[in-house]
């Protein structure tokens, strides 16, 4: 099974930027799919973005959507989550989560319960 490792996070104001970083050990992230999914203090996990294994397909919650990005570098194990436009209501401890595709190339789950591995998360704390 592939272990996920977030790193990235941080205090930003609002407006600013963070990119986030998922290295990959274990497996090759290559035959992962890859999703971000952010969870606030009292509030439930929600889907943030996800990428195919090929980087072919992607999807963002609409309420990230034009200001986050979500890539990959496979040769590099890591998957990234670039966080333009931050806003007070991004605060969140994000997590990365995988599931392998292995016949699915262009399959990105957006939904928690389809991934089977998770990192630790990080926080992002966005001041106003």
């Amino acid at each position: 099974q592939v272990q996920l490792v977030e790193s990235g996070g941080g205090l930003v104001q609002a407006e600013g930027s963070l990119r986030l970083s998922c290295a990959a050990s274990g497996r090759t992230l290559a035959a992962y799919a890859a999703g971000w999914f952010r969870q606030a203090t009292g509030k439930e996990r929600e889907f943030v973005a996800t990428i195919s294994r090929t980087g072919s397909t992607t999807s963002y919650a609409d309420s990230v959507k034009g200001r986050f990005t979500i890539s990959r570098d496979n040769a590099k194990n890591t998957v990234y989550l670039q966080m333009d436009s931050l806003k007070p209501e991004d605060t969140a401890v994000y997590y990365c989560a995988a599931r392998e595709t292995l016949l699915s190339p262009a399959y990105a789950p957006t939904t928690g319960l389809m991934y089977t591995a998770w990192g630790q998360g990080t926080q992002v704390t966005v001041s106003s």
